[in-house]
């Protein structure tokens, strides 16, 4: 099996997926002490990593508790059972314009690149770095041009791996857009609609990943998935099967470009974006990545961003609890709640400290949509609410600048934020290598107009 040397411990995952089990509803307490014994076990311990994946098996099987409050199947049917009475409001497609994919485009890999360098890193040392450096309010890209003194204090460097890189992605040391996941999910899903159109499947996902993306330059829920397609696990069972990350962020940030391809069609958006989430993530894990496309897709006709999220909510079961958590962002904003008390409010809540917290989707598509609701269709007041909440910096700046450019077009970004990505990207996918932004739009046009002449 592959999974006994592809970089990956079951046993590391234990704790993770003992707080996945107990948020989604199921009994798993009893089993805290056998958790424990297995890390107390030595490291490198054959039988450690045995009894922690019979604890997994264990786990996944496990029923969700009768008096469990929340409704959040994986199937695309039932889903859409849930959602049906809000899919019936009138959902009308629009032209595509070159100019907000390319927007869209740009502004996805601007948040990207904005939270990139501080990524992992937790609020306390990132406000007191921007602060220092004249950088908050957020006006633009970090910088590592700073005084030795700065540096030493929030331990500044420049040379680092970073999807094979070795420096930092501070913006005084890029020449284009770097690498990074939040972007090559974008580019793979490009790839696979301009092979397949719109009616790829599941498995269609997981054979373009294992074409054209490279295994260590996928992480958590999607490294898991990864190698279990490895071992003959097709999709949904890719996702499941000793997943700890099944409802990390991971999906979130590959949906945007079904939204590209869907301008005005929200519906089909989350249909696209649920085909790929599958594959890796269960449950909330699928949901926010139906909900981003949602929004990217209702962004091209709306500039409205409550009627952009509520568009986006009905794509998703009413009763899980990311909807009843973004129910809850918009609920502050409707009782005039800031975006600072809104950003404390989630960070009360989840701790960024835990990398359950830290990278899991719900406490992030909150931080995105207090970013967006507050933002008042200003890119930087946008990227400032996002980065400065911390937890998943560069995915929320990312799915945040997202949408925001596809609602003002590359023409109203702000050129801080558009000229130093130089209209190139690096990627990590496998034909695609150093590209133009603009081509990236382009292409995405030409999809969409290859299908409508269908």
């Amino acid at each position: 099996m592959l999974e006994q040397q592809m970089w990956f411990r079951y046993e590391e995952a234990l704790p993770i997926a003992y707080r996945q089990c107990l948020c989604e509803g199921k009994d798993v307490e009893a089993d805290y002490g056998r958790m424990k014994a297995i890390a107390d076990m030595a490291y490198g311990d054959p039988e450690k990593k045995k009894r922690a994946a019979a604890l997994l098996d264990r786990w996944e099987s496990l029923p969700v508790r009768s008096d469990f409050p929340y409704e959040e199947p994986d199937g695309l049917e039932e889903i859409e059972s849930l959602t049906a009475a809000g899919r019936r409001n009138d959902i009308s497609s629009v032209d595509i314009q070159y100019d907000k994919v390319y927007g869209a485009w740009l502004g996805r890999s601007a948040g990207c690149l904005l939270g990139q360098p501080v990524e992992g890193g937790y609020q306390d040392r990132l406000l007191g770095f921007l602060k220092e450096s004249g950088n908050l309010p957020v006006n633009g890209y970090m910088s590592s041009d700073v005084s030795g003194e700065i540096r030493k204090k929030y331990d500044i460097v420049d040379e680092k791996e970073v999807y094979g890189g070795c420096m930092v992605n501070w913006v005084n040391n890029i020449e284009c857009m770097p690498e990074d996941d939040d972007t090559n999910y974008t580019i793979l899903a490009l790839k696979l609609m301009e092979q397949k159109g719109y009616n790829f499947t599941p498995d269609d996902v997981g054979e373009c990943w294992l074409n054209c993306l490279p295994v260590l330059h996928v992480c958590t829920a999607e490294r898991v998935a990864y190698i279990n397609m490895v071992n003959n696990l097709s999709p949904p069972a890719s996702a499941g099967y000793r997943n700890a990350y099944r409802e990390y962020i991971g999906a979130q940030i590959r949906g945007d470009f079904y939204g590209y391809v869907c301008p005005g069609d929200a519906a089909k958006a989350a249909r696209l974006a649920w085909k790929d989430a599958c594959i890796s993530h269960t449950k909330n894990g699928i949901y926010g990545e139906m909900f981003a496309a949602a929004m990217l897709a209702e962004a091209a006709k709306e500039t409205d961003m409550r009627k952009i999220i509520r568009t986006a909510l009905l794509q998703i079961p009413p009763k899980s609890r990311l909807a009843e958590a973004i129910e809850e962002i918009l609920s502050w904003n409707m009782q005039s709640v800031d975006a600072e008390e809104a950003a404390r409010r989630i960070r009360q809540r989840f701790d960024e400290r835990l990398g359950y917290d830290w990278c899991h989707v719900i406490p992030n598509a909150m931080i995105v949509c207090t970013g967006l609701l507050y933002g008042d269709l200003d890119f930087s007041r946008t990227m400032h609410i996002c980065l400065t909440a911390a937890f998943d910096t560069d995915c929320n700046c990312a799915t945040a600048g997202s949408v925001l450019g596809m609602i003002l077009g590359a023409d109203n970004i702000p050129a801080e934020w558009t000229a130093p990505l130089r209209d190139q990207i690096r990627s990590g996918v496998d034909g695609m290598g150093l590209v133009s932004l603009s081509s990236l739009a382009s292409r995405t046009i030409k999809v969409y107009r290859k299908h409508q002449k269908k």
